[in-house]
């Protein structure tokens, strides 16, 4: 059986996992969790391609090439959750679906943290669960794609 394609995409500041804020987002490396997540991705007979950027425009891009690649996306937008109107549109016109993670509980922080541009046109939305929604993420896209063939 051929492996799906999974996009996992990590907004900006995202690079610094491990080195900031550690009691809201854990000491884990973005590196470190990638290889995790990999691995857990392979188990699931998922190929999982990664990307993050602090640029707005190339996390569109990114998401603009993937139309007939991937077959769902995995998005932390990080501060782009509640700005970035231009990364939803993109979002939109690829029309592949995807679930939205946070690390931290959006809800339970500043007020300005709780709207999200992409809620409302997710598959899904974990948050609050530290890096263990990442996992969970992939996990339901399996069950989603893999499982109910």
């Amino acid at each position: 059986m051929k492996k799906k394609t999974v996009l996992l995409i990590n907004g900006p500041n995202l690079n610094l996992l491990g080195k900031r804020e550690n009691k809201i987002y854990g000491k884990i490396t973005l590196k470190k969790l990638v290889k995790k997540l990999k691995k857990k991705a392979n188990f699931f007979k998922i190929h999982l391609k990664t990307f993050q950027s602090n640029s707005e425009s190339k996390l569109i891009k990114k998401i603009q090439i993937s139309k007939k690649i991937v077959k769902y996306i995995i998005i932390n937008p990080a501060a782009y959750t509640h700005t970035s109107i231009a990364l939803r549109d993109a979002l939109l016109s690829v029309n592949i679906p995807f679930i939205e993670i946070h690390i931290s509980n959006i809800y339970s922080r500043e007020n300005f943290r709780a709207n999200s541009w992409f809620s409302d046109i997710s598959s899904g939305i974990i948050c609050g669960l530290g890096i263990k929604g990442y996992f969970l993420a992939l996990e339901a896209i399996y069950d989603k794609i893999i499982k109910e063939k």
